[in-house]
């Protein structure tokens, strides 16, 4: 089992990392990490000496003044390597540097100098060094105004804000998912001393084009409620990026239209220009179904007859999310990527629920993780 730390754990490639990590316990050791290690000298040689592979990620991105972003970056680069050099440990130590390397700018400087020190300690100590030259990264829980234009742009249409384009340059992007299993390819695979990766990017778009996707997610799915047609992977993970800029909290539960003559009622449940899989269940009164998550499908629950709890927590937090649900008024709850959920019958009589998703089933690669939402 491999003793895995990352700088920058708590961060937005850090916790994706981290939580995958955490999804293979038979072949990782999460070691934990906190920004404050770096104040603390003895906390950081204890965690260095703890790890057989270091993934360093932390690193300053904006500020108004780019000398401390350049200054910031390079002085967390000495400090793992002199605690690295204190304890006298040689992880195989994963860098992420980034495309930026290649422009006279302060984050792009510090990330080719940071690379040059790690290769130059890496050959003076014999350790293995992977330096990892990253493009745009993307995906859900990126901090507006900080990590990319598409958390930005996702923002701002989920908080009714207008997204303003400056340059309509070409992006080069990569999926935080996608990027995650670079880094545990090269954790799994490590090359032999030291070695400089650069990352291919999976998708290229204008930012207009990129805009025009979200808008058409919040016409279609945030307005009306319709699951848009997904034609490829990058398009179902913008999709999934852009859900989780919803304020969960507050949008769900969605009540649905319930149309009753004298032969009964008539509910339309789901609306979509996608495909994928419906299915229908009973539960007996006092039972749960679900506690767990995935991290790439979309899924629908919606209540048709009977009372029903719903809860969501987000993985890594411990914040619970509680929607009470009744087939007197039909109503839909949509579960995010990497949110643990599960549901509940808290009636006296049998729940009918049907479920949504828009994936068929694979046994082979179900993207289902077990974890409880009310943690014991």
């Amino acid at each position: 089992m491999l003793k895995v730390g990352i700088t920058g754990q708590s961060g937005f490639v850090g916790t994706h990392l981290y939580n995958t990590l955490g999804l293979h316990p038979d072949k990782y050791q999460r070691i934990p990490f906190e920004d404050a290690f770096f104040g603390d000298p003895p906390k950081l040689e204890a965690f260095v000496s703890a790890c057989d592979v270091i993934v360093h990620l932390a690193a300053l991105n904006r500020h108004n003044d780019p000398e401390v972003i350049y200054q910031t970056n390079l002085q967390l680069v000495r400090q793992l390597i002199e605690a690295m050099q204190k304890t006298h440990s040689t992880p195989h130590l994963l860098f992420s540097s980034s495309t930026q390397e290649e422009r006279d700018n302060a984050y792009g400087n510090s990330k080719r100098e940071g690379r040059e020190l790690f290769t130059h300690w890496a050959n003076n100590h014999k350790a293995n060094f992977t330096g990892l030259i990253i493009p745009n990264v993307f995906g859900p829980f990126g901090n507006p105004y900080y990590n990319s234009v598409v958390a930005t742009f996702c923002h701002q249409l989920t908080h009714h804000e207008t997204p303003h384009i400056d340059v309509d340059g070409d992006m080069k992007l990569i999926y935080v998912g996608e990027l995650v299993q670079v880094i545990l390819d090269q954790i799994d695979h490590p090359a032999a001393g030291t070695i400089a990766i650069s990352v291919p990017h999976t998708v290229e778009c204008k930012v207009s084009l990129l805009l025009a996707h979200l808008q058409r997610f919040m016409d279609m799915y945030f307005d009306k409620g319709i699951f848009p047609k997904l034609s490829n992977r990058f398009e179902v993970n913008l999709f999934n990026t852009f859900r989780c800029y919803m304020d969960i909290a507050h949008h769900y539960p969605v009540n649905l239209i319930k149309n009753t003559d004298a032969r009964g009622s008539f509910v339309e449940t789901v609306k979509l220009e996608t495909g994928g899989q419906i299915s229908f269940s009973t539960t007996v009164p006092g039972i749960t179904r679900g506690n767990h998550f995935h991290t790439r499908k979309i899924e629908r629950f919606a209540v048709i007859k009977g009372k029903a709890l719903i809860q969501l927590r987000r993985i890594g937090t411990a914040t619970v999310l509680n929607f009470e649900l009744s087939g007197d008024q039909p109503a839909y709850v949509d579960m995010p990527v990497w949110y643990t959920h599960n549901i509940t019958n808290t009636g006296d009589d049998e729940l009918y629920t049907i479920f949504w998703i828009n994936e068929l089933f694979d046994p082979g690669d179900p993207d289902t993780y077990f974890e409880n939402v009310i943690s014991d």
